[in-house]
């Protein structure tokens, strides 16, 4: 048992420190990040400093190759102080930086990773289009071969660190009358000539979390940037998205602690009919069903992260884990902004911006409703 307790010692240590990190740096900026719609790239830096950028890469690149359970816990604690950063944080160190972990080359890992993981460059991940955002296999983004590499035509949707990133995992077609066998996945520089980056989109939330429309004009990509192999970026893709669903579910599980400390303190201080109105079983009911969604979701995403790092989840294991924290996130803020009444309704407390985040995890990274799709599908093929 020696060994689990030296990674549990670890885990803990991780956690600590992580957490005393976002309330001092993340956590004071939270509202102004999301007033201002802007992402603060000095705190990029100090992530990379902090050694949290590359937590599943390998040490020879700077990372800490700590496994999945570290990550999430991670992305819980910066998720909690702001989702927004949290939720480019994913997209560069999961997205991005853990599909080269998985998927690169010596040669492309050498390139990136430890800029990535530094946080010298920023990354992302473009799959998605207007016409493909949950039917991603129907991407029209087409990657026509020429000397030496291939020019990428078309454009990207939604792309979360568009604006900012030095690097992004783009998925195009590179057999047009095959579906999914005809997808290939690149490693585009950020600054790649033809390619541009649209003004940054006005979001409902995960403001501060820059997200754009990339337009690809006949964007050249050497052919040594092809990750994976030609027309088996669906492998990629596939891989990828368990241990996506599971970090970003991390994202509202992270919501959910910050509505429940809030509100905790909330109901001690605002006094109504002369008494707290934590001492009300109406609102004691309302923390009841927060308090247990929380616990709940944390524990179940631990659970899970676990089995990750053991090589063994299943798909609808890992879509259930974000199915279920998502929609309870966003009940969580609900619930919160109906604790705080007129005050929650007001941007001067900060209970609305977690319910106007929460919602974004209901939407993307696959939507809830491909999620149940998903898991029935899994359960009904079961043998």
């Amino acid at each position: 048992m020696h060994h689990q307790t030296e990674k549990e010692a670890t885990l803990a240590v991780l956690k600590d420190s992580v957490y005393d990190f976002v309330r001092a740096e993340i956590q004071p900026l939270a509202m102004q990040i999301d007033q201002e719609n802007t992402f603060p790239l000095a705190l990029w830096k100090k992530l990379g400093t902090m050694g949290l950028l590359g937590i599943t890469a390998p040490e020879a690149y700077g990372g800490s190759n700590l496994g999945y359970r570290a990550h999430a816990i991670v992305m819980q604690a910066i998720s909690y102080a702001s989702a927004s950063v949290g939720l480019s944080y994913a997209a560069h160190s999961n997205l991005c930086l853990n599909q080269l972990v998985l998927h690169g080359d010596e040669a492309q890992q050498a390139r990136y990773l430890p800029s990535l993981v530094s946080g010298d460059m920023i990354g992302a991940l473009a799959i998605s289009e207007v016409q493909a955002g949950s039917d991603a296999i129907n991407l029209q983004l087409q990657a026509n071969k020429v000397k030496g590499g291939y020019t990428l035509q078309g454009t990207k949707m939604w792309i979360t660190n568009g604006p900012d990133a030095d690097v992004v995992i783009v998925y195009a077609k590179t057999d047009k009358a095959a579906k999914a066998r005809g997808i290939t996945a690149f490693i585009v520089n950020g600054n790649s000539k033809g390619l541009t980056k649209m003004p940054k989109l006005d979001k409902l939330g995960m403001r501060g979390s820059n997200t754009c429309e990339l337009v690809f004009d006949n964007v050249f990509v050497p052919d040594d940037h092809i990750l994976g192999q030609v027309n088996e970026g669906i492998k990629v893709l596939m891989k990828g998205l368990d241990v996506e669903r599971l970090i970003l579910a991390a994202g509202p599980v992270g919501i959910m602690e910050a509505a429940l400390e809030k509100t905790s303190h909330y109901i001690r201080e605002r006094k109504q009919f002369g008494s707290p109105i934590g001492s009300f079983q109406l609102i004691q009911g309302k923390m009841a069903d927060m308090y247990t969604h929380y616990q709940t979701s944390y524990a179940y995403l631990m659970a899970m992260t676990d089995a990750c790092d053991a090589g063994n989840i299943e798909r609808k294991q890992a879509a259930s884990v974000i199915l279920f924290a998502a929609e309870k996130a966003t009940q969580c803020a609900l619930d919160a902004v109906q604790i705080f009444g007129g005050n929650g309704y007001t941007n001067e407390y900060d209970v609305s911006r977690l319910l106007r985040d929460a919602k974004l995890y209901e939407i993307g990274a696959g939507t809830s409703e491909i999620r149940r799709i998903i898991i029935g599908r899994d359960i009904f093929e079961e043998r």
